[in-house]
């Protein structure tokens, strides 16, 4: 079950371990939407992201990043966005990267015992809507028996 709440994605919104997920674009940018919040409460998921890019080792459409930032949880970077701005009608949010990402992140909540927070992932700067996300959600994360919650502030 997804649960609705009205918060801050990036505040601890149930107990136990927590793994924030949101989008990221392939191209190395971080400065506008969601990140900015994340980047107000920590430093090492942006400069981890950036660092990763610049290495460019495993960092395609479809990756993630788990990065820990406190003793319970971890903000999952997904490159689900290609560059920043539509292109010939395309929004830049991949849904099959956002898919295969979510797998990922399915497979470490389930290592570690933790639910998911998220904003709307995908549905501002990448240009999603939340109609092709909320299914990609149920057959990834729901499927595996993991409470997700979205904020939405």
């Amino acid at each position: 079950m997804i649960h609705y709440l009205k918060a801050d994605a990036t505040l601890a919104q149930t107990e136990g371990k927590i793994i924030i997920t949101h989008i990221c674009n392939d191209i190395g940018a971080w400065g506008k939407g969601f990140v900015l919040a994340l980047s107000r409460r920590w430093k090492t998921p942006e400069k981890q992201y950036k660092d990763w890019y610049k290495q460019r080792e495993g960092f395609h459409l479809g990756a993630v990043q788990f990065v820990q930032v406190t003793e319970n949880i971890w903000v999952a970077n997904i490159i689900g966005q290609h560059k920043i701005y539509e292109e010939k009608g395309l929004p830049p949010i991949r849904y099959n990267a956002v898919k295969e990402a979510l797998q990922k992140v399915a497979a470490f909540a389930i290592e570690k015992q933790a639910s998911i927070q998220m904003p709307r992932m995908g549905c501002g700067l990448a240009g999603g809507s939340w109609e092709n996300i909320e299914p990609i959600i149920e057959q990834t994360l729901l499927q595996n028996d993991i409470e997700v919650f979205v904020c939405d502030i």
